[in-house]
């Protein structure tokens, strides 16, 4: 219906006000309404308080432990709650309501009920904000902290670099008598850190990050992304670690896969890989073990490699002659 038709001299922006009978609805209904209107307001309440923290920035939680839910625990920040599950929690890690905890902001879910910040305290993002709260280098931009390998509560590796040559990113991160270190590993129940350099030789890297073992010689397959690395026999267990502990981080910190093997070990799969070389040469190249262990010896290792070679190239190894 037409404005006009209510009120002939009606212009733009006016209001029109029309009487409008009363429905009864009942004390019931009254009721029911009331609830909605009221949770409606609770949840955009809510949704501006979720906003105005998320606008700060923060990467670290910091609350008190409200209250226990199914295994998880409620970390109450002001008027906002963050829900830390057990899976996210340090082993043999005991919190009880009203202790302070502090834990990475890893998502925030608006669908869920009561809590919907979730946390963790085990993930590497976690150690990685606490550096970076303990070292203000890093802030600054003078050192990055490149990858970090965790295994919660017991020991965790991090890859540092310094973008000033005048910084030395080890002993910056350790700090004086071991204070910022310390501190973060006391927030990890105990969590022992190994500071690795960051090096972009991925062998280097390995080799670093496999400390305090000390590395004999490495083989890096870039086709399989692994590395052969080889260690005398009084390194053997400390490269492995406990339960295979340390190699496992040194992996997941390089993001290599490490193959951890005495000189004994790494003569026997050689001669065997040779072997199976010797063998693919002899049979498809039609040529004797003496040739073939002549383009071993020259660095060729598949088929393709030396089909692609020129001639001119081949007639240049002295063992070879046109015939």
């Amino acid at each position: 219906m037409d404005a006009t038709d209510r009120a002939a001299d009606a212009e733009v922006g006016d209001y029109i006000e029309e009487q409008v009978e009363s429905v009864p609805i009942g004390r019931i209904g009254a009721m029911a309404a009331k609830q909605v209107i009221l949770q409606k307001i609770r949840e955009a309440e809510r949704e501006m308080i979720l906003a105005d923290f998320m606008a700060r920035g923060e990467k670290i939680f910091m609350g008190t432990v409200k209250r226990l839910d199914k295994g998880d625990v409620i970390v109450e920040n002001g008027k906002i709650e963050g829900r830390l599950r057990r899976s996210d929690m340090i082993p043999k890690e005991n919190l009880r309501s009203g202790d302070r905890v502090r834990a990475v902001i890893m998502q925030v879910d608006a669908t869920l009920r009561g809590a919907p910040i979730l946390l963790s305290r085990t993930a590497p993002e976690f150690m990685i904000e606490l550096f970076r709260n303990e070292v203000p280098e890093i802030e600054q931009g003078l050192l990055e902290i490149k990858s970090c390998a965790r295994d919660p509560g017991s020991r965790a590796k991090i890859a540092v670099y310094a973008h000033d040559s005048r910084v030395d990113p080890i002993g910056t991160c350790v700090g004086v008598r071991g204070t910022r270190v310390t501190a973060v590993t006391n927030e990890l129940a105990g969590e022992r850190v190994d500071i690795v350099l960051y090096s972009d030789d991925p062998a280097q890297f390995v080799i670093g990050a496999l400390a305090p073992a000390n590395v004999s010689s490495i083989v890096v397959d870039e086709e399989k992304h692994a590395m052969d690395v080889v260690v005398d026999e009084e390194n053997l267990a400390i490269a492995i670690g406990r339960g295979g502990q340390n190699v496992r981080l040194a992996s997941d910190l390089t993001g290599w896969k490490i193959n951890i093997m005495d000189a004994t070990e790494s003569a026997e799969k050689q001669a065997q890989e040779t072997q199976g070389i010797r063998d693919l040469f002899v049979d498809k190249l039609d040529v004797d073990q003496e040739l073939a262990d002549i383009l071993i010896e020259e660095g060729f290792t598949s088929l393709e490699e030396v089909a692609y070679v020129p001639l001119q190239e081949m007639l240049e190894i002295e063992a070879f002659d046109e015939e």
